[in-house]
């Protein structure tokens, strides 16, 4: 990897929650509070993931404001900008109550132990997949199987593929520093889209007959495509919506409940043209594109369906109702 390539690096905080009493963090409901923000990626697939599996009563969210200062993420759409749960206004409060030390700043997803106000994990490969395998015992009834034993070793290929050239490449793309270095990406990002389109032609799912984990890390880069990459990170060849299959795949999972009702267009937006002035200096938001959500899509004619043998989920969550000031 030359220097002027971009690079997402490793999470700092690795620990796991595990399904084992002994366990330095053993599976507790009611004992962690998830910490995301509904413009990242990387956190909105595990605020989708806990929706899927009924998680909401187990792990208890909280949504800070998609605009960062220089303290990095914030709760100020709680009242008086601090979280109810855990008692701070910021995240970095829950870093530094774990340890001082860190060097990759503050992100998110962040699960972190209500009783000592500490930092669990900020692993965004593994967090989803815990939810899937050591919550077990408190999954709703009819929650789909996310993750199926007999499908891992496909969807691991899958979404590491998904991630190095698809989910990570636009980064690369938006915050290259040479030419050479956005070409890298930008080509990395199509030839990635024209497998997956190739791909999912004649499949519903990218594994299997129904929803895995490969799909909703999939499912939260694509939905941003549009409206962010294609224009704020010069991914432009073309746009998911003039992909056929992309296109159907993207709106099937948009109408999918547990998945289209956690996205927040207005934070994604907001977040990417505010935050990087960097990228964007202006620090103004486009008003489009406009998306059509509700088309529809035919993609049940592949066969399958999202929960398997499973039902969706009911509770309306409203995640796209969550505002701030601006």
């Amino acid at each position: 990897m030359s220097d002027d390539s971009y690079t997402h690096g490793q999470s700092e905080f690795t620990d796991r929650i595990l399904a084992e009493p002994t366990a330095d963090w053993p599976v507790e409901p009611g004992r962690y509070r998830l910490v995301a923000s509904l413009a990242c990626p990387w956190a909105s697939r595990v605020v989708a993931v806990r929706r899927l599996l009924g998680l909401e009563h187990a792990i208890t969210l909280a949504v800070v404001d998609p605009i960062q200062d220089e303290k990095s993420w914030r709760f100020t759409l709680d009242p008086g900008g601090v979280d109810p749960v855990l008692g701070i206004h910021y995240l970095f409060e829950a870093y530094d109550a774990r340890r001082s030390d860190y060097t990759n700043g503050v992100s998110v997803p962040a699960v972190v132990d209500v009783r000592s106000g500490q930092l669990v994990t900020n692993d965004i490969h593994q967090i989803t997949l815990d939810l899937s395998s050591q919550w077990t015992d408190y999954h709703r009834e009819g929650a789909p199987d996310l993750y199926p034993q007999e499908w891992r070793e496909e969807i691991d290929a899958v979404m590491e593929r998904v991630y190095t050239d698809l989910n990570d490449a636009v980064y690369g793309a938006g915050f290259a520093r040479s030419q050479r270095s956005y070409g890298r990406a930008y080509g990395a990002v199509f030839d990635c889209l024209d497998w997956l389109s190739e791909r999912l032609a004649t499949r519903r799912y990218l594994v299997g007959d129904h929803l895995t984990e490969a799909d909703v890390r999939l499912f939260t880069t694509l939905v941003r495509f549009d409206s962010v990459y294609h224009s704020h990170f010069k991914c432009n060849r073309n746009k998911i919506s003039e992909d056929p299959v992309l296109d159907a795949y993207l709106l099937d999972l948009m109408q999918t409940p547990g998945l289209g009702d956690t996205v927040n267009h207005a934070h994604i937006k907001h977040h990417y043209y505010q935050v990087q002035t960097n990228v964007n200096p202006s620090g103004i938001v486009p008003c489009g594109p406009v998306q059509d959500w509700n088309r529809p899509h035919h993609r049940d004619q592949l066969g399958g369906s999202p929960f398997g043998d499973g039902t969706p989920p009911t509770e309306h969550v409203g995640f796209a109702d969550y505002r701030w000031s601006a």
